[in-house]
C-alpha cells in the first residue's frame, strides 16, 4: 500500500515507523524541526517494549506534487482536525481511505464534512508514546490497533493494511462495529485523561484512594449514559469493564492529556469531556462530574495559563 502519516507524533511516529521497518511505501507529512530531523536522522523509536531502532523514512511538508495515497492514517490531534483534512486534501484519490486515529468521538464526522464520508475509516489505537525529541518517538505502553469502514463493510483497503499491519508486527483487528469500538474508548479515556490530568497521579495512585476511585466511576457512568442516548449502548457492565480497566493498567500510567498538562501544551480537552459536557446538555441528561472536570481543565485549553 501506498500509505501516507498525518501526524508524525507519537502515535503517527510509532506506527508509521514499523510500517516502514516492514518495507512498506510510508510517506509522513511533518513540519518544522521534526521533519528537519525525520529528514536527515531518520526516524527514531526508543520503546520501553522493543528497545531503540531508526529508520530512514520519507518526509514531507505537503502531499502536494505526490501520487494520491492507498491510505492515510491520520493522527492529528483532534483540534487539527479541520486544518489537517485540508492539508491532506491533494493526496486523496477517488478510492483513498483516511483512518482516524484519534481521541474523541465526533473526528470521524468531522472528517466526512470535509473530505466526503466515503473516504472515512474509524480507529482506535492502544499505545502511549510522545514525541521526546524532534525526530524520535518514546513508546512506553501496548501498540494495538483496532479499526473499520464506518458503515462496517469489508473493503479491499481494509484487508490490504490488516495485512500490511501483519507484516509489520503491529497486532490489529478489523472491527465491523467500530462505532461501537470508538466509544468503547471514549468512555474510558475521558475516564482517565480527566482523572490523572486533575490530580496528576497516576493509575495507581487513582485506585488506592477511595474518593478518586469514586470519582472515576462516576466519570464512567456518565459517559455511558451519554453513549446510550446516541444510540450506542455499551452495555450494562461498562462502567465495570471501565474499572476493570483501571485496575488492569501499569500504576505508573497517565494520560496523554496529562502529559499535555504538565508540558504546558494545548489539551485535547473539548473533544473529550468538553464534547461530553455538550451531549449532555444536547439529550438531558445531567453530567456534574464531567461538568466538574472539565472547567477545572479548561484554563489550561490553550496552553499554560
Amino acid at each position: 500500500m501506498r500509505i501516507l502519516v498525518m501526524g508524525a507524533g507519537g502515535t503517527g511516529g510509532y506506527f508509521g515507523g514499523k510500517l516502514v521497518r516492514a518495507g512498506e511505501d510510508v510517506t509522513f507529512l511533518a513540519r518544522g524541526p521534526h521533519l528537519a530531523a525525520l529528514r536527515t536522522e531518520g526516524l527514531r523509536i526508543r520503546s520501553d517494549v522493543e528497545g531503540e531502532w531508526v529508520v530512514p523514512v520519507h518526509a514531507v511538508e505537503r502531499a502536494e506534487g505526490w501520487p494520491a495515497a492507498d491510505l492515510v492514517l491520520f493522527c492529528v490531534k483532534s483540534f487539527d482536525t479541520e486544518s489537517a483534512a485540508e492539508a491532506i486534501r491533494p493526496a486523496v484519490g477517488p478510492g483513498t481511505g483516511v483512518l482516524s486515529i484519534q481521541n474523541g468521538v465526533d473526528n470521524e464526522e468531522r472528517l466526512a464534512t470535509r473530505l466526503g464520508a466515503g473516504h472515512v475509516l474509524g480507529g482506535v489505537a492502544q499505545v502511549f508514546a510522545t514525541i521526546e525529541a524532534p525526530g524520535v518517538i518514546r513508546h512506553v505502553l501496548l501498540g494495538r490497533l483496532r479499526f473499520g469502514e464506518m458503515d462496517g463493510a469489508d473493503t479491499p483497503r481494509v484487508r490490504a493494511f490488516h495485512a500490511a499491519c501483519g507484516r509489520a508486527g503491529i497486532p490489529a483487528e478489523i472491527v465491523p462495529g467500530i462505532t461501537a469500538a470508538l466509544w468503547e474508548k471514549y468512555l474510558f479515556l475521558v475516564a482517565q485523561s480527566g482523572m490523572t490530568a486533575l490530580t496528576r497521579c497516576s493509575a495507581g495512585a487513582l485506585r488506592r484512594v477511595p474518593e478518586a476511585r469514586q470519582m472515576y466511576r462516576q466519570l464512567l457512568a456518565e459517559v455511558a449514559a451519554l453513549a446510550k442516548a446516541e444510540g450506542t449502548d455499551l452495555g450494562s457492565d461498562a462502567v465495570e469493564r471501565g474499572m476493570n480497566a483501571l485496575d488492569a493498567l501499569g500504576a505508573g500510567a497517565y494520560s496523554s492529556l496529562h502529559h499535555d498538562l504538565i508540558c504546558g501544551k494545548r489539551l485535547e480537552l473539548e473533544a473529550l469531556q468538553g464534547h461530553a459536557v455538550r451531549l449532555g446538555e444536547r439529550h438531558g441528561i445531567s453530567t456534574p462530574t464531567l461538568f466538574a472536570v472539565y472547567a477545572a481543565l479548561k484554563p489550561h485549553l490553550d496552553g499554560t495559563p
